[in-house]
């Protein structure tokens, strides 16, 4: 048994899409959160940079003793975990597009893909594509405005759903019957692609659920699972803004005890 925390990242507050779920299946786990809302977006970012950013993020995990880091940002997967890995030793969880399910389960050999283009980039996304979706369409978006959407709180407004119609139409006139959400913010904006596409049957899938339970099964592996009469504890850090985060956390969870700190690393 384990009682340190977990430490979860994202370039923004879309990593509370995976913190969700988490605390969904392993209610006993206490979490340490970190925002970089001050550099969000990163999917525009250089490889360098994002690696440099999420260096210095998880230093300051390490320093408060976390027993395994979640990358909760598609980009800064793509971008840094190769490295994250090779430089640390704790152990660490990425998020891979959803390419497989996706490749299982269409009916019209059509899927699309909603990611960054630092997503796109990166190696784990094309070797993916490859081994599971190279017998089908693949047609990727690069879900333009909706990182900032989700960071303003702006999830279901008129401009929202606008901006996701923009985006979403051409990969319906595909005529995907799968949709991936590759970035942990996309998931909060789920009802405005619902509204979207409510005339096609599409089946919209978010990889946090699976993310969380590659969590469970290596803290299981290494015996670092939290004690079941653990009171978890939750803490919340942004480099920038405060206001959007306390907002979603109070939304999914409105019993929870957590602090929100402004932190920059």
């Amino acid at each position: 048994m384990n009682n340190n925390p977990i430490g979860i990242f994202d370039s923004g507050v879309g990593g509370l899409s995976v913190w969700k779920e988490l605390v969904k299946i392993l209610p006993n786990e206490s979490i340490i959160y970190y925002a970089d809302s001050a550099n969000c977006p990163y999917g525009t970012k250089t490889q360098a940079e994002i690696i440099h950013l999420s260096q210095r993020i998880v230093e300051f995990f390490i320093q408060q003793n976390v027993k395994l880091i979640i990358v909760a940002c598609n980009t800064a997967t793509a971008a840094s975990i190769d490295f994250l890995r090779k430089y640390y030793t704790i152990p660490f969880v990425g998020m891979e597009p959803a390419v497989k399910p996706a490749a299982l389960k269409t009916k019209k050999g059509i899927v699309g893909i909603l990611a960054t283009e630092g997503t796109f980039n990166g190696r784990l996304f094309n070797e993916t594509t490859e081994k599971w979706a190279s017998n089908i369409q693949v047609e990727i978006q690069v879900g333009k405005g909706f990182v900032e959407l989700v960071e303003r709180g702006d999830f279901y407004s008129d401009k929202a759903i606008s901006t996701v119609k923009t985006v979403l139409q051409p990969l319906l006139d595909k005529g995907i019957d799968q949709l991936v959400l590759a970035c942990t913010h996309y998931p909060f904006l789920y009802e405005s692609i619902r509204e979207v596409s409510k005339d096609i049957q599409l089946e919209i899938i978010n990889p946090a659920p699976a993310v969380v339970k590659q969590t469970q099964n290596l803290l299981k592996d290494n015996n670092a699972l939290a004690n079941k009469e653990q009171i978890a504890e939750h803490h919340f850090y942004s480099s920038g803004s405060l206001e959007t985060m306390q907002e979603i956390v109070k939304k999914i969870n409105p019993n929870l005890s957590a602090s929100f700190q402004t932190k920059q690393l």
